[in-house]
């Protein structure tokens, strides 16, 4: 019986529940989930890929069938390089899914044995934006609902340098 790998990418700037929800509700469908962290981008990330790696691996360590990586350049390139044949995805409001169904046309374009699949997060994380939770740490907010205690006190530190 084939081994079913899936790379499941993303900038996880931070690591937010959302994420987490995707990360397990994948477990259930792949044998292996390499979670793929994207060292360049346009986002400008709060955090350097090093930490967000140190922090995706921290949330996940317990399931032994997870992989934490950092990758640069095109996606389906380290798809291949992997021996993968799934993207994983998550999709939390209507909006994301216009800009995810364009990346994914252009992949299949590129690349048609690499299928991607859309997971919905489950709806009491679909409001939970990078972004948003950013501002919240950086304004001193409560995080509880929106990512670990862990990824908690990692931000923190970030907006008290």
């Amino acid at each position: 019986m084939p081994k079913h790998i899936a790379v499941y990418p993303g900038t996880f700037d931070p690591t937010t529940r959302g994420h987490l929800d995707i990360i397990k509700r994948s477990l259930v469908l792949f044998d292996t989930l390499i979670i793929a962290v994207a060292e360049s981008t346009a986002k400008r990330p709060l955090f350097n890929v090093e930490e967000r790696v140190a922090m995706i691996r921290n949330e996940v360590k317990k399931y032994r069938n997870v992989r934490v990586e950092s990758f640069d350049g095109l996606l389906i390139n380290y798809v291949r390089e992997k021996k993968a044949s799934v993207i994983v995805r998550g999709l939390r409001v209507i909006s994301d899914f216009e800009y995810e169904f364009q990346m994914a046309l252009t992949n299949r374009e590129l690349a048609p044995d690499i299928e991607t699949v859309f997971m919905m997060t489950a709806e009491n994380y679909a409001h939970i934006s990078s972004r948003f939770i950013k501002e919240i740490a950086r304004l001193g907010g409560d995080l509880k609902a929106f990512v670990t205690p862990a990824v908690a006190r990692k931000l923190k530190q970030k907006f008290r340098t």
